[in-house]
């Protein structure tokens, strides 16, 4: 891939070329050609691997900023904010550690140019997110975290807090993902009714379509929590532990889950209750299949439904769990819930509703889709931790 420029003039056919579709976001072959022309630019070339389906990995900068708190720039640039918050840098050219509890922030290796009609959203990478790794990113003068408003340019600042788990991260390292979009892309209910007769999204464990007639549609997709498992002994949930080593972001399936999770298996009543600021990696109870010309992102829990977040990274590539072939084909892939109760004690049942998927479109269907001729980790997985930790 060749090296991009600093700056670019954003071709005038590109945005032609956009006009003739839809809404929806940009797929891998409009953003491999966004990128060529200059939309998103960094000093060292792009790589094959940063381009997913619908979205682009962006890489960590040479250096991180120990911060005292988090912040939105709102009418500054984040530089200025900066000035007064940082309390020392890491050096991340040879790796540096992220400590616990602290709060970073560092500038991405990738910078935009976007044009007046595409807007951005990022969000965090599922290993990420699996890590309780709190990540967000702001850009110059944002009022809101993780949106890009259209004709942005200029950098992206990833904050990220590490909450269970001190980790050592380096320049060039991918911890989130970058999604363009033109017009408005949200896919509203009686569409998705429609989808879904077509395409069912939702299957029992065993395989069989779910009927949309048994399935709850307002603002999206609900889905539940598996509590259950295979069997009386089967694990239903991970819980991370308080205390444990630093996890090295550059080793792949190399730590031991027991040293860094405890597991929960079935109780007696299908029941769990959580405890209050800690971590539990669960599973959906339905498997889902996110059919190649849509795209999905799992939606926080509703605050009045209980003081619970259900995920830190929580989109969906085109592809997630489609196998290939007809709707009669077996399908779907359990879905992974990052879980944190606050406050208090919160009790969940088997089946209980959890969360939301929200979804939208693309402009066209990508020419690679997730799981398809990809080294995608989760593509078939069941309660699956990041895959910096064996299987076992």
């Amino acid at each position: 891939m060749k090296p991009f420029t600093a700056k670019s003039i954003i071709p005038k056919d590109f945005i032609k070329s956009l006009s003739g579709k839809p809404a929806g976001y940009l797929t891998d072959r409009y953003l491999e050609l966004a990128c060529h022309m200059g939309m998103v630019h960094a000093a060292s070339s792009l790589l094959p691997w940063q381009f997913q389906p619908a979205s682009l990995d962006l890489r960590l900068g040479k250096k991180a900023y120990r911060v005292q708190s988090s912040f939105l720039p709102e009418n500054e640039t984040v530089e200025t904010k900066l000035k007064g918050l940082v309390l020392y840098e890491v050096d991340l050219r040879d790796g540096g550690i992220l400590e616990k509890g602290a709060i970073y922030l560092i500038p991405l290796s990738e910078e935009l140019e976007l044009p007046a009609t595409v807007h951005g959203r990022t969000n965090p990478k599922s290993s990420t997110g699996r890590l309780d790794m709190f990540t967000r990113v702001i850009v110059d003068r944002g009022r809101r975290f993780d949106e890009i408003p259209p004709g942005y340019c200029g950098r992206m600042y990833l904050e990220i807090i590490p909450r269970s788990f001190p980790v050592r991260v380096q320049e060039g390292l991918s911890l989130n993902q970058l999604r363009l979009f033109q017009g408005d892309p949200e896919i509203p209910d009686s569409a998705l009714k429609s989808e879904y007769n077509k395409n069912p999204i939702l299957f029992a464990p065993k395989g069989s379509p779910i009927g949309v007639e048994k399935v709850k549609i307002d603002r999206g997709l609900f889905i539940s929590v598996d509590l259950s498992g295979k069997d009386s002994g089967a694990i239903i949930a991970y819980k991370a532990k308080t205390n444990s080593s630093v996890i090295d972001l550059n080793k792949t399936r190399h730590y031991n889950p027991m040293d860094f999770w405890e597991p929960i298996r079935r109780q007696k009543n299908n029941r769990l209750i959580l405890e209050p600021e800690n971590f539990y990696i669960m599973m959906s109870k339905e498997k889902i299949c996110i059919w190649p010309h849509l795209l999905a992102e799992m939606i926080a829990y509703e605050p009045n439904s209980g003081e619970l977040r259900t995920h830190y990274a929580g989109f969906f590539d085109p592809g997630f769990g489609w196998h290939g072939g007809t709707r009669r084909k077996a399908q779907g892939t359990r879905a992974v819930m990052e879980v944190r109760p606050h406050d208090v004690p919160f009790m969940v049942e088997d089946g209980q509703t959890f969360c939301r998927l929200k979804f939208e479109k693309v402009v066209e269907k990508p020419q690679r889709v997730y799981g398809w001729r990809m080294d995608s980790h989760y593509q078939s997985q069941e309660l699956a931790l990041s895959k910096y930790f064996k299987i076992v």
